[in-house]
């Protein structure tokens, strides 16, 4: 079985804001293959069903960014799944608008929401998929812009990287993380060799 995570913030007021791409990624998911994702358990919401053939439980942590750790700690040791079947979903402000990345395994960065996760389940090695929100442009600091909504200009790329990190997933679940790296990690409106010459140390 797969473990879909999406990261963000439970409750109305953190709805669509910046470091909520992770819950909205979970509901494209649960959208597109008709998965329920309304049991609690685990500190998450949860949802189980198929993607592409392949068994996959989709969980929103419930417990604030900081503690997500806490959440899919429990998940990983209850249901005894490899590393290589856990795949986490994040905002990333140090990526562009609109862009997507996946990587098999690396450091939490600056998230706090994977450094908990790092830190509960003591390995790195895990894949996980970024979405770009670009930097903060008018000198904000980083957590007002991270918890801030996003502009009317920018929802449209928004709507457009989640759809696509949804659609990574299905990708990583049926052809492999390799074909779906291949796949999406490129920047809209560039070829795939055009993109991974410009962002190889992504």
């Amino acid at each position: 079985m797969f473990v879909i995570v999406g990261l963000g913030n439970p409750g109305k007021k953190y709805e669509k804001t910046r470091h909520n791409m992770g819950f909205l990624a979970i509901d494209k998911l649960a959208e597109k293959h008709d998965i329920k994702v309304n049991k609690l358990e685990h500190k998450a919401l949860t949802g189980d069903g198929f993607i592409f053939g392949q068994k996959a439980l989709l969980v929103k942590p419930q417990t604030y960014m900081n503690l997500s750790g806490e959440s899919v700690r429990e998940i990983v040791s209850y249901y005894d799944i490899d590393l290589e079947d856990l795949i986490v979903i994040y905002d990333d402000f140090d990526l562009e608008i609109g862009t997507i990345r996946i990587r098999k395994k690396g450091s939490a960065g600056s998230h706090n929401g994977m450094k908990s996760i790092i830190g509960q389940i003591q390995s790195k090695d895990f894949p996980r998929i970024r979405i770009g929100i670009g930097k903060s442009g008018g000198g904000a600091e980083w957590k007002d812009f991270v918890l801030g909504k996003t502009s009317k200009q920018d929802e449209k790329l928004i709507e457009d990287a989640v759809d696509r990190a949804a659609d990574a997933v299905g990708c990583i679940l049926e052809k492999g993380i390799d074909k779906a790296m291949n796949e999406y990690n490129v920047k809209p409106g560039l070829s795939g060799r055009e993109d991974r010459d410009k962002t190889r140390n992504d």
